[in-house]
């Protein structure tokens, strides 16, 4: 039996999810704060039997933000398992209630339903259509006691779907609710002697935050845990030696001369202090060592080397990741203990296990931890760990607003579209399952220049933008493209790629000589090539909002030139060149304006240098000044919609400061300085800024910038 699907309603994160999981081992991935913890949490209050109680009452700040007022609305938690066990128990849980007689059920459900009770909901379903006053009578008196918990067996209605919630739960808005109160789509009510989480091997590995303090607790320490499960397997005739030598102990310390003289000054000063009518009648000092299994169990510490110098220290002594990886052992050995005892069905559930461990740990640990009968599900910061990561196994949660979404990037794809993914997500490009938005490159220029360039030109970095730029090395961008879609990764995508329009007359002439010849035959066909990819992305994306195309007319190099920065790049001539005629010529072409003349001598450069390493050089003399060509503008402003008003005030205060740095008490750049922090706070909308900006600086090139935004 394996989980198959989680439903989650208005739970924290979740307006409305849906997580997909397969047999084996599954992969969560999201930023921090999408709701990875929360996804946990609602499948431990279904599967995890040492949550307390008290937990399954959920509270006010249990119900998801995004649907406002909390009052009348339910949290709905559904787990959907397939290949259920024949095992009676099992068959129970999902049967009860239905009066099914047949063959074993292979798929059913089992939900956690938090709701108003039925004396509230009989209320709501007395309302009158449209009873607006009515139904804010009813919820304004609404408080969280007048909520129950019901676990559900076998259920039938798609939680998921809005439609079938709003015809059980009521339409808050339009005041429609239905006049039944109970719905076998729900399913029926589990008693108390049937619950899954006792018939099932459950294990949740905690995000490792603090592990030496897990060891001092002895309720979370994993070591105590597993002498605890074995301290009644001891058998007394083997224990009966250890109690005696235990209780010689005890006696031998009591009769220590010091022991007793301090027991006779307390029992005389008490006397001289108190006086005999309120001393006590006997004192004694004693030691007590128990003799029993488990309290001695817990005495015991783990003690480990991790340098050859034969030293064997505490946990505290450990480096943060040998206490982890020590952590994290012991944990699955309790797993391991658990397992042997229930075989009904077997799940492991490890958050962040990547904490502090090397990244050959990571992927050697992900690649062993596979249990036989066990479903193992991880949540995950790491990409060395997503490398490994089976992409049809992977869920991506991901932030819209105010709400998480769920994405399964592997949703429509064919087996052999699958494997070319696998084999691409090395661990550089499985980022772009952790992104916010991502821009595709063609090659090492524009991913060692691009974040260079918005580093100093706009003062933030790609990080900070939401941006995640990824080399695919090659011009094959609709292997990778693809996961982006309505029915994988709801993400933007931004392919960036080069047209290679020719930069000179490419028509053949008569007079033209051999070498002219050739270069005009390589400049048509780059061109013809260029036009020919473009249609095919063209066609690749039609329909697609996720994914948009972004062209250099040229190739980057020469459209870098083209927008303005020739000087700049003239300035790397005496670094290629050591000839000092060629370097003569060299910085003549760049300078010339000629399109003919300084693309070809950029390309040259780029080419004896090798582009990557052309790029780097380039990289270290770019400055505020520089201009970004008009197409990557395009693609930083679309790629990742709806930056936040601080993000544009700090880019817009950071080309301030450069300017206020050459004309220092300039009183317009002072006031423009004002006029930002009150576009901060809400004063200035966004027009109304970017045409203060433009006023005082007509000509700076962040108004490029400002200029893409509607």
């Amino acid at each position: 039996m394996h989980i198959s699907k989680l439903n989650l309603v208005n739970y924290r994160n979740f307006k409305n999810a849906t997580v997909w999981f397969k047999k084996g081992i599954n992969t969560i991935i999201g930023e921090n704060g999408s709701g990875k913890s929360n996804l946990f949490r609602a499948i431990r209050l279904l599967l995890d039997e040492n949550m307390v109680k008290a937990a399954f009452h959920l509270n006010e700040g249990d119900f998801h933000r995004g649907i406002g007022s909390w009052k009348g609305h339910w949290i709905i938690i559904s787990l959907e398992f397939d290949d259920i066990s024949h095992d009676e128990a099992i068959q129970a849980l999902f049967l009860h209630g239905t009066a099914v007689i047949g063959p074993p059920v292979g798929k059913a459900t089992y939900n956690l339903i938090f709701r108003p009770r039925k004396e509230i909901r009989q209320k709501l379903s007395a309302l009158a259509v449209g009873d607006k006053v009515g139904l804010s009578d009813i919820l304004s008196k609404l408080t969280i006691s007048d909520y129950e918990t019901v676990f559900t067996g076998r259920s039938t209605m798609d939680f998921s779907n809005r439609a079938e919630y709003t015809a059980i739960v009521g339409d808050f808005e339009n005041v429609v609710f239905p006049k039944e109160t109970e719905f076998a789509a729900v399913g029926c009510k589990t008693p108390s002697y049937l619950s899954l989480n006792r018939e099932v091997c459950f294990t949740y590995i905690q995000a490792l935050r603090d592990v030496v303090s897990e060891f001092h607790n002895n309720r979370t320490n994993p070591l105590f845990s597993l002498l605890k499960s074995k301290s009644g397997d001891v058998d007394p005739t083997a224990l009966a030696p250890i109690v005696k030598m235990v209780g010689d102990l005890n006696t031998s310390i009591e009769q220590l001369d010091d022991v007793k003289h301090i027991r006779s000054d307390v029992y005389k000063t008490i006397k001289e202090t108190a006086g005999e009518t309120y001393s006590p009648s006997r004192l004694s000092i004693r030691s007590d060592l128990s003799s029993e299994a488990e309290e001695l169990f817990q005495s015991l510490r783990l003690f480990v080397g991790e340098a050859n110098d034969g030293h064997e220290g505490t946990i505290n002594e450990l480096s943060l990741g040998g206490a982890n990886l020590i952590y994290l052992t012991l944990k699955l050995l309790a797993f391991k203990y658990q397992k042997e005892k229930k075989v009904l069905a077997n799940f492991l559930i490890v958050e962040e296990p990547e904490a502090h461990i090397h990244t050959h740990i990571q992927k050697t640990l992900f690649d062993r931890m596979q249990y036989s009968e066990t479903q193992v599900i991880y949540s995950t910061h790491s990409t060395h760990i997503s490398e490994v990561s089976a992409i049809e196994n992977v869920n991506i949660i991901g932030q819209c607003g105010k709400e998480s979404e769920v994405y399964q990037p592997a949703t429509g794809l064919t087996a052999p579209e699958i494997g070319n993914i696998q084999r691409y997500l090395d661990a550089i490009r499985s980022n772009l399952l952790f992104a916010r938005s991502v821009m595709l490159v063609e090659g090492d220029a524009e991913e060692l220049l691009i974040p260079i360039l918005v580093k100093k030109v706009f003062g933030v970095s790609l990080d900070e933008l939401g941006i995640s730029l990824i080399n695919i090395r090659s011009t094959g961008f609709k292997n990778v493209a693809l996961l982006f879609h309505d029915k994988r990764i709801r993400k933007q995508c931004a392919i960036v790629t080069d047209l290679d329009s020719a930069i000179i007359d490419t028509t053949p002439l008569a007079t033209d000589l051999e070498a002219t010849k050739k270069y005009k035959e390589k400049c048509a066909a780059s061109e013809k090539s260029g036009q020919e990819r473009k249609a095919i992305l063209e066609d690749f994306i039609t329909g697609n909002k996720w994914v948009r195309t972004y062209y250099a007319t040229h190739t980057f190099e020469v459209d870098f030139i083209e927008c303005g920065n020739a000087g700049l790049v003239s300035n790397l001539v005496d670094t290629v060149y050591t000839d000092p005629a060629t370097r003569v010529t060299a910085k003549a072409d760049l300078l010339s304006g000629d399109k003919s003349l300084y693309g070809k001598r950029v390309l040259t450069m780029a080419t004896q240098e090798g582009k990557g390493w052309f790029a780097i050089k380039l990289g270290g003399i770019v400055d505020w000044k520089t201009r970004i060509p008009p197409y990557l503008i395009r693609a930083l402003v679309l790629t990742h919609r709806g930056y936040s008003i601080e993000i544009i005030a700090n880019m817009m205060k950071y080309r301030l400061e450069k300017f206020s740095a050459e004309k220092p008490g300039d009183l317009e750049i002072a006031s423009l300085a004002l006029q930002i922090e009150q576009f901060r706070s809400g004063g200035i909308d966004f027009a109304g800024i970017r045409a203060l900006y433009k006023k005082t600086f007509a000509a700076d090139i962040f108004n490029e910038f400002l200029a893409m935004w509607p």
